[in-house]
Parts: C-alpha cells; structure tokens; sequence
C-alpha cells in the first residue's frame, strides 16, 4: 500500500500533530477494546512529541483514559535505564513520569542482550496473550535509513520467525534491542516521524528510490494499513 505522507511547517507544528494524532488513536482504541498499546520510539522529534503530549494533553483532558495506555518501546540501547542514552530515560521524562498511565514494559538494557530479547518477547506475548498486535508504533529514521534498531545490513533484517532481537551493530560498535519487522508491521497503525533537511535524501530514497531494503530498512516496514509519515517541511524538501 502507498504511504501516506503529511507535510507539517516545522518540528514544532509536526509535534503538535502527532500528539493530536496520539490522542484519536488512543481514545478509538480504548473505545474499541479497553485498552491503547503503544510502542515508542527514541529521537529528537519524538522527544518533542512526548512533551507536547504531557504539556498539552496530559491528566485525561481531551477525554484520554492514560490510565487505560500500555507503553512499550520499539528498540533500545544496551545501556541502564538511568543512562543518558536510554530511550526508556527519554520517554520517562519527557512523559511517562508526568502522566498516570496504566503500565510501561521496558526492554532491559542491563542484561545480557539475547536475555533481554527473550524476556521482552515473552513479556509481549504474555500482555498481548499471543502474537502482539499495537494500536499504535511510532517511529523515526536515521541518516542512513534504519528505523528503531533495524540497522543496514545487520542480522536482524533477516528475522521472521521472532519479535524482539539483539542485533550487533558492526559500524556502531556495540548491540541493540529492537522489534523485527514482523513486529511491527502487525500493528494496527504504523507512525513515523520525521524532521530536519538532514534527513531529506534518506526519505526520498525510502518513499521514492529503488535501492535495497537491507540498505535502507525503513523499506521494511509495510504495514498492512500501509505506514503514516509525518514529516517537516525541510525533511520532505526532496519529494516536490
């Protein structure tokens, strides 16, 4: 399916839009089922996001049960929750410590990276009671096209029979946690956010070029829905 891509005028005005976006999708849910389950993503954008969310949106205005949200995360730095390259410690301050949500299931930084992987996959199918499906999976990108931890030609591009992986990360020296593919593409809707001229080539590759998706794995990413990209006038500078 083509994604849809909405042009917003600058970060702050793309933030808006995703906490107002993060609101209708969360009160349908609950609606529908009980329940809004979300998977977070790290970055500067979403970062904004978080905080719009809290300032704005925040002790159930806007009739948003937070009580009634379930937070996870789409990847995270082999780090401890209190480091400054958690993306639990971002989504934590930035949010989840100022409003009174219904739970939060972090991935393990501190352990052992396959432990870790395994304990959030059993974690997720013990909530979801099988094979999750979120309400909602936001997501950024990186320069060089990879989206949560799903990083170029790394092994978890290949994954299809799990839902959480350690993935090595050869140029950045070190190992994720990340959701595979698979994961996040049974969500029932799929959100990325996107800000900056730095990221204009790479977006246009992803939504316009033909290279490869283990080069760039954003392209991985195809929801049956089909994915929403919202983005900022500098990053979608390229698309015309």
């Amino acid at each position: 399916m083509t994604p849809t891509v909405n042009v917003h005028q600058d970060t702050r005005e793309l933030a808006e839009a995703a906490a107002r976006l993060f609101v209708e999708e969360g009160r349908r849910a609950i609606e529908a089922s009980g329940r809004f389950t979300v998977a977070l993503a790290g970055g500067s954008t979403p970062k904004t996001t978080y905080e719009v969310l809290a300032r704005e949106h925040g002790q159930a205005r806007d009739g948003l049960d937070w009580s009634q949200i379930h937070f996870f995360f789409g990847d995270e730095r082999t780090v401890p929750p209190d480091s400054e390259d958690s993306n639990y410690r971002m989504a934590r301050e930035a949010l989840l410590d100022r409003v009174r949500v219904g739970s939060v299931y972090r991935m393990r930084g501190e352990l052992p990276p396959p432990e870790a992987a395994s304990l959030y996959e059993e974690e997720l199918k013990g909530f979801f009671g099988g094979t999750p499906r979120f309400d909602l999976v936001l997501l950024g990108i990186g320069d060089d096209g990879h989206t949560a931890s799903l990083f170029p030609r790394t092994p978890a591009l290949g994954v299809q029979d799990r839902l959480v992986v350690e993935n090595p990360v050869e140029k950045l020296k070190t190992t994720r946690l990340t959701l595979t593919a698979p994961a996040i593409n049974a969500a029932r809707k799929v959100v990325f956010l996107v800000a900056g001229e730095g990221k204009a080539e790479t977006l246009e590759e992803i939504l316009r070029g033909n290279a490869d998706p283990l080069d760039y794995p954003a392209k991985l990413i195809q929801p049956a829905g089909g994915a929403l990209w919202m983005v900022d006038r500098a990053a979608a500078s390229l698309l015309g």
